[in-house]
This record gives structure tokens, C-alpha cells and sequence, in this order.
């Protein structure tokens, strides 16, 4: 009944010892059955978890960053992988972290803060129906690479597979 990126209710008893927990019961909720279908969506969202796990406590229960997840999983399956999801992704993380960057200070063009603080400012992932410009994409690409290093110290290895170079 467990696979990655399954959604459900567990029952489980705490190890005293080891991360390793004993599972008691399993109510599969949804399986995101996409992510079996295309290895971009599989990548987008792996890529995604491990950010969170990079940027957050371990078993810290936060309730927006689930959704958060939550949100991109409904989401992936109704566009062609594509760097916009990550950047929505990275900038809504960045947000409920508290590290949103400070548009008003970057050298991003017009465009480029647009796009971004729309991100922000609407429900998650509504920017589906925007096609950036090669431009725009290396732009926002090498922004939020430069926050996330400033933030955390590093990228992820598997960011260049989900944005492109």
C-alpha cells in the first residue's frame, strides 16, 4: 500500500531508538498516479520534497508547507513539466519560510518581478496559462538560485534537471 508521493492516514508506534517507526495501519487516501506516468512530474516533485526536507526541522509539523506539497502534486499532471512549477514552488517555499526575497531591491527586469510577486500574491499554481521567454526563464532561474544559496547555503544536485542550466 506505501509508494512515493502516496497521501495517507497512518497508525504507527514510535521507536525509542531509531527514526524507524513501527507501522500499524495504512488508509490509502490518493496514490498521484502521474507521477507513475511521467518521469518530469516525478523529478519536479521529487526535487520539491527534498528542498523541503533541506529547509525544514524533521518532524516538524507544518501545516502550510504540506499544503504547499499538497497543492503541486493536484497540480503537476495539468501542464508539460516545466520551470515555472519549480519556480512557484521555490518562491511559495521561500514565503512561508519567512525568506521571501525583496523584489523591489534585485536587478530582475519589470517582467521578471511581475511573474514573481504573482506567484506570491495568487492561489498556488495559478500561473499554469503563462509561457515564459527563454529570457525570463534563465532570468528567474538564476535569481532564485542565488536566494536559495543565500539562504541555505547550497542548491540541490537535481535542481539543474527540473529548471534547466
Amino acid at each position: 500500500k506505501l509508494d512515493l508521493f502516496y497521501f495517507a492516514d497512518f497508525s504507527f508506534q514510535r521507536s525509542r531508538r531509531t527514526e524507524l517507526h513501527n507501522l500499524r495501519e495504512v488508509v490509502l487516501r490518493e496514490t498521484h498516479s502521474a507521477l507513475r506516468r511521467e518521469l518530469g512530474y516525478l523529478q519536479q516533485a521529487s526535487y520539491c520534497t527534498a528542498l523541503i526536507e533541506q529547509t525544514t526541522e524533521t518532524e516538524t509539523p507544518l501545516d502550510n508547507i504540506f499544503q504547499l506539497l499538497s497543492d503541486l502534486l493536484a497540480h503537476l499532471p495539468s501542464r508539460p513539466p516545466r520551470p515555472l512549477t519549480i519556480f512557484e514552488f521555490e518562491m511559495r517555499l521561500l514565503n512561508e519560510l519567512g525568506l521571501k526575497p525583496n523584489l523591489r531591491e534585485t536587478n530582475l527586469s519589470a517582467g521578471a518581478k511581475q511573474i514573481l510577486q504573482k506567484v506570491v500574491d495568487l492561489d498556488c499554481f495559478e500561473l499554469s496559462r503563462i509561457e515564459l521567454s527563454k529570457a525570463q526563464v534563465a532570468e528567474i532561474r538564476q535569481f532564485l538560485h542565488a536566494s536559495l544559496i543565500f539562504h541555505f547555503g547550497k542548491t540541490l544536485k537535481g535542481r539543474t534537471s527540473v529548471v534547466g542550466n
